[in-house]
């Protein structure tokens, strides 16, 4: 649908979405849920104690769960950062999504331009469709879809305030020189700019030492917190959508010295010198379950302001991550289980890239301690979460509405789930009921379709095309008819078989 008649038409068909928008005290308007919607940067399925992680503290999103419904089978955009976003805003998958990878504007340097490729000016997000019916709308974490000035910058794509990282590359940093809110740069006191990948030779002295060359006085997420905290105060009158997309735990490795004496040294048996991109850490292990616990307590703060401010009850909390654990900087997933049994990783179209720890939590519609194994994914939240809102959605998102699987009265009708990833060696991925097909390798022109029975192999680690012919035919069917070609984020594979 084109976006102006989309924003003509609502204007014309809700006059309720208009005088919303206007009046905060419609009485309307007050009746719909508070949206928080919070997704971790990097987030491995098993990082999270109520998926099965051992090692880390997570007691808040563990409650989380307890309070809510856990999303056992529910998948990320992408199997990177950008595009899970591009998933989540516009409701499409990465077949039709107009950010299909991590397509940079700028360099590394202090001086080089900021941001990713930005949203088109005609896309319809999730915050304009709440907008629409009085919802305010904030952001407050790393965006990865538009840079300053741009026509995807957040706040020219439906949110009222904006604070945080525009730009992935510089969200590499926890301790940057400065952050944005709205257009404006705020510059964090007593960060001087570093690069956020060194590799050093040999382990320095001490860990002050480490301190000292790679940290500040500002760390960034805490910098978010309070601004969201007092965002959320301001605006708690109001029928709000706050997004929160937090940058933990991608690494770089840098978590608050205090959280990482929590874990044990005995973990750290050698320090990590960034020999695999991003930045040294003493106590890598350590430092990595420190920002997860940070992440945790995030979340229980949010929570805690929720209750305080007298709107828990009528607040929509979602949790989920964008992708699955990083295979580099320092990260030690097989230390942590942290994607148990799944295969893959960040990067990959295989369960362990994609397959991420989600939680809903609704009083009084989503009953307590519940588990769902319906399938999902990011790009089902833009129509689930307008038609729980009564607010006006895409005449045809790729999702599908989920409240009866929240609400446990069935599961909407679904033929698949798609995937396509451009970069790396270009990967394919096809969810169809038992079945996930796979492709890898498109870039070498590799057009075979591996098959996987997750029901009896979740881990993807047999092969079963050759028993099921018929299902990879399907397969191959919907990889072609699921996707249209991307001048941006070509797969000259796949595009030459539509051409």
């Amino acid at each position: 649908m084109d976006r102006r008649r989309f924003i003509a038409g609502m204007g014309a068909a809700s006059t309720l979405g208009l005088a919303a928008s206007q009046a905060p005290a419609d009485a309307q308007s007050a009746r719909r849920p508070n949206i928080v919607l919070i997704m971790a940067d990097d987030l491995g399925y098993r990082e999270v104690g109520c998926f099965g992680q051992e090692l880390i503290r997570t007691p808040h999103l563990d409650r989380l769960a307890a309070e809510g419904m856990r999303l056992e089978r529910f998948y990320s955009g992408s199997p990177v950062c950008a595009p899970s976003r591009c998933a989540l805003m516009t409701g499409l998958h990465t077949g039709h999504c107009y950010i299909r990878g991590n397509k940079e504007v700028g360099g590394w340097g202090p001086e080089e331009p900021e941001g990713q490729w930005p949203l088109r000016a005609s896309e319809i997000t999730l915050p304009e469709c709440l907008k629409r019916v009085g919802y305010v709308t904030g952001a407050f974490g790393k965006w990865g879809l538009g840079g300053p000035g741009s026509s995807g910058h957040p706040c020219n794509q439906g949110f009222d305030h904006f604070y945080g990282y525009l730009c992935q590359r510089v969200a590499h940093n926890y301790y940057p020189t400065h952050l944005w809110r709205n257009h404006d740069v705020d510059v964090l006191g007593g960060n001087e700019y570093f690069a956020a990948h060194q590799r050093i030779p040999e382990p320095l002295p001490s860990e002050d030492d480490y301190a000292r060359r790679f940290a500040g006085e500002a760390y960034a997420p805490e910098e978010i917190q309070r601004e969201l905290e007092g965002w959320l105060r301001q605006n708690v009158h109001r029928p709000f959508f706050l997004y929160v997309p937090s940058t933990i735990p991608h690494a770089a490795l840098q978590a608050p010295r205090e959280l990482v004496e929590s874990y044990p040294r005995d973990w750290d048996t050698e320090p990590y010198l960034g020999q695999d991109a991003y930045l040294p850490h003493p106590r890598p292990r350590a430092a990595y379950a420190a920002m997860v616990t940070y992440l945790d307590q995030s979340v229980g703060r949010i929570m805690a302001l929720l209750d305080e401010l007298g709107v828990a009850d009528n607040t929509i909390v979602i949790f989920t991550s964008d992708n699955g654990t990083a295979p580099n900087g320092g990260c030690d997933r097989r230390f942590f289980q942290s994607l148990g049994e799944l295969r893959g990783a960040k990067m990959t179209v295989y369960e362990g890239g994609i397959r991420v720890p989600t939680i809903v939590r609704w009083p009084g519609r989503v009953r307590p301690a519940s588990v769902s194994q319906a399938h999902g994914a990011i790009w089902d939240l833009l129509p689930t979460l307008t038609a729980v809102c009564e607010a006006p959605a895409p005449s045809r998102p790729d999702g599908v509405d989920l409240s009866a699987v929240w609400e446990e009265r069935g599961e909407p009708h679904r033929e698949y789930l798609y995937f396509e990833y451009p970069e790396a060696d270009q990967q394919q991925a096809v969810i169809l009921e038992r079945f996930k097909g796979v492709r890898t390798h498109l870039r070498d022109g590799n057009r075979t379709v591996q098959l996987y029975d997750l029901e009896n192999d979740p881990g993807e680690t047999q092969d079963v095309a050759a028993e099921h012919p018929e299902v990879v035919a399907r397969v191959e069917a919907i990889m072609r008819e699921a996707r249209r070609p991307s001048t941006l984020f070509p797969i000259p594979a796949l595009d030459d078989m539509e051409g």
